[in-house]
């Protein structure tokens, strides 16, 4: 915006503006935009204008606002000392933590110590080296450690606390507090919306009287397939396609409550810094869609894949005479996906660039995020792993999942007690063998500290002394053959020398 001194009433007036130049400026910026384009009328730019300035985005010259009382006229306006909008996210810092995961600590019945919760690491050589300090031959004893079976609850919270942390971030942000009351997120949503889907993606609802009407359905599938329908009898009259459209923008207009919900406005809002990122954008609302309600996100995923198909649809007569397709869907359906509990006015422009981003690209936005999936599946098997807890530390060391396929007898289980908890031992001495890196004594006085504290281990691998000794070959030296040295010289004659005279 132009901004210049001005005169009103025998006084000036430094860096402001008037309100038709403000009108024309905005209107020529939105013209451009290829979000609204050309049909953006002069009326609807002074309509926008006076809810920035109800909303403190200008003032004027007396720094009043709060009305709508902005006219295509000669007053002046000016722009606020203050922003009021948001500012941007910041990276998070290094010494602050993400959202933390469910505290697995809590006191549970019964004095065991043997179902406590414990971090797994897996240990190489040297970390285990360190650690229990086996070079002076202090090498502790370890033992089995059972995970309590973890509830259909656990998984639900496990599920919900991975899913922020990553969602925030992606964002950048030091905390979602700025953004999001953790509080009104429901983990009972997010594990249905991940696991209860069709082959198509789509969410599938455990209480069917949530589900769309059959005649909404049967209607945004007659525009999706236009011109044939499978399950309804098109009339011929001419305009019967916008009748069609026209009851499918009631339908979702006397919502009361968008598809995105009031609580996750602004979550929804934060992703629009991250647009320039096309990538970051798609998998922070990949992220978010997962917090909707099941029903919220099927109705989102039928409306949003509807618009975009009907915009793609050559054959589909236009829906107005005055506004494209594309541009048309947007301003229909914006509001009821999104928009402000407080000034549902205020953010047609947010709401605006987010549906057509989600309309280029709902495929993988409305999908669930593989990668995220992965992680917390994996996270919550380790959390099941049997695993094996040194005396001592903090760190375990992850084995393999025991299968418990039949009923075993006391000896059997002693035996496999006993050669599983070796397994992690053997291959610590096994790659004490074959470290080539440090010395044959030091290897020698290692392998001497290993037998003594664990000699059943030892033994297996050096059943005998023959064994242990081919781990350190002795080197044979070669003797020179006689005469070895006149062969690199040439013949020369004979010549007598004292030690002949001897």
């Amino acid at each position: 915006m132009p901004l210049r001194k001005h005169r009103c009433r025998f006084k000036s007036y430094e860096r402001c503006f008037k309100a038709s130049e403000a009108v024309e400026c905005l209107h020529e910026l939105l013209g451009s935009n290829q979000n609204f384009g050309p049909e953006v009328t002069r009326d609807q730019t002074v309509k926008l204008l006076k809810k920035f300035l109800k909303n403190h985005v200008i003032e004027d010259i007396k720094g009043r606002w709060g009305k709508e009382d902005f006219e295509d006229d000669g007053r002046l306006y000016r722009f606020p000392p203050s922003s009021p909008l948001k500012s941007y996210p910041k990276k998070p810092s290094c010494g602050k933590e993400v959202i933390k995961f469910p505290d697995w600590n809590e006191a549970r019945a019964g004095p065991s110590q043997e179902h406590i919760p414990v971090k797994s690491v897996a240990m190489n050589s040297e970390m285990w080296y360190k650690r229990h300090s086996i070079a002076i031959g202090e090498v502790p004893a370890c033992k089995l450690v059972f995970r309590r079976e973890l509830t259909q609850t656990n998984i639900e919270e496990i599920w919900k606390s991975m899913t922020l942390s990553r969602l925030q971030k992606v964002l950048g942000l030091d905390s979602l507090d700025e953004v999001l009351d953790t509080k009104l997120v429901n983990s009972k949503h997010i594990v249905q919306n991940v696991y209860n889907v069709n082959k198509q993606g789509i969410v599938t609802l455990e209480d069917k009287s949530k589900e769309l009407p059959h005649w909404i359905l049967s209607a945004m599938k007659c525009l999706v397939n236009w011109p044939s329908c499978s399950d309804l009898k098109q009339p011929t009259y001419s305009g019967f396609e916008r009748d069609v459209f026209k009851t499918i923008v009631d339908y979702f207009s006397q919502m009361k409550e968008p598809l995105l919900t009031f609580n996750f406005f602004d979550i929804f809002v934060s992703v629009l810094g991250l647009l320039q990122k096309p990538s970051k954008a798609v998998e922070a609302l990949q992220i978010s869609c997962l917090l909707l309600p099941p029903e919220n996100r099927k109705r989102l995923q039928l409306l949003v894949r509807m618009m975009a198909r009907i915009s793609l649809n050559q054959d589909l007569p236009r829906l107005s005479e005055s506004v494209r397709t594309r541009t048309l869907m947007v301003q229909a359906f914006s509001r009821c996906i999104l928009c402000s509990k407080d000034e549902i006015d205020l953010d047609e422009l947010l709401a605006a660039k987010l549906v057509s981003f989600l309309m280029d690209n709902y495929q993988e936005i409305l999908s669930v995020p593989s990668a995220l999936k992965s992680s917390i599946e994996d996270h919550v098997v380790h959390l099941q792993r049997v695993q094996i807890k040194y005396d001592g530390s903090d760190s375990d060391a992850a084995l393999p999942p025991p299968s418990f396929c039949h009923q075993i007898t006391s000896g059997e289980f002693e035996y496999q007690r006993a050669t599983g908890s070796q397994e992690p031992l053997a291959a610590l001495l096994e790659e004490i063998v074959r470290n080539k890196e440090i010395s044959v004594k030091d290897k020698k006085k290692k392998l001497k500290q290993f037998q003594k504290s664990y000699p059943e281990v030892y033994r297996v691998r050096f059943p005998s002394p023959e064994t242990e000794a081919m781990v350190f070959p002795e080197k044979t030296k070669q003797k020179p053959p006689i005469l070895m040295w006149a062969l690199k010289k040439p013949f020369q004659p004979f010549h007598r020398t004292r030690s002949f005279r001897m």
